[in-house]
């Protein structure tokens, strides 16, 4: 299974884990790169990733998530066809960055696009399956 983490997802270990979701998604999310780590997921990688994640000021954080790209299987580079999928993504009500994540995650065949914002889960998104870190664990976790 391929599987494409957005920034927000890989940033959710390093939020205030005061939260019940919060430390919830972050043990899902962890669990979900250790499966990863394993070959039991295929990890995608995108330039909007290295775009996002290189805006991070935290430097350790942003040298911690960058790590994860010499995991990916595939990655994608910026292409008049994911212009053109983002750009229809927006008007669904994306941010461009998110419609951007998306469109590459589709682009790359990911199973399923991961992440942690409610904005996009609760968006009707045809073409790939959106999962908060949670229920993808819940969905996943016995299957082979």
């Amino acid at each position: 299974m391929k599987v494409y983490l957005d920034n927000c997802c890989f940033n959710r270990p390093f939020d205030d884990q005061t939260s019940l979701i919060i430390c919830l998604e972050t043990e899902a999310k962890l669990y979900v790169q250790e499966q990863i780590r394993q070959g039991k997921y295929e990890l995608l990688w995108s330039f909007v990733l290295d775009y996002e994640n290189g805006r991070n000021p935290f430097e350790e954080i942003r040298n911690r998530i960058a790590e994860w790209k010499s995991l990916a299987v595939a990655g994608c580079t910026l292409s008049d066809g994911i212009t053109i999928k983002a750009s229809e993504l927006t008007k669904l009500g994306l941010t461009q960055m998110d419609a951007s994540h998306i469109a590459c995650a589709i682009a790359l065949g990911a199973d399923c696009f991961l992440t942690t914002d409610k904005k996009i889960l609760n968006k009707p998104i045809a073409g790939i399956e959106c999962l908060n870190p949670i229920d993808f664990v819940r969905r996943y976790l016995h299957a082979k």
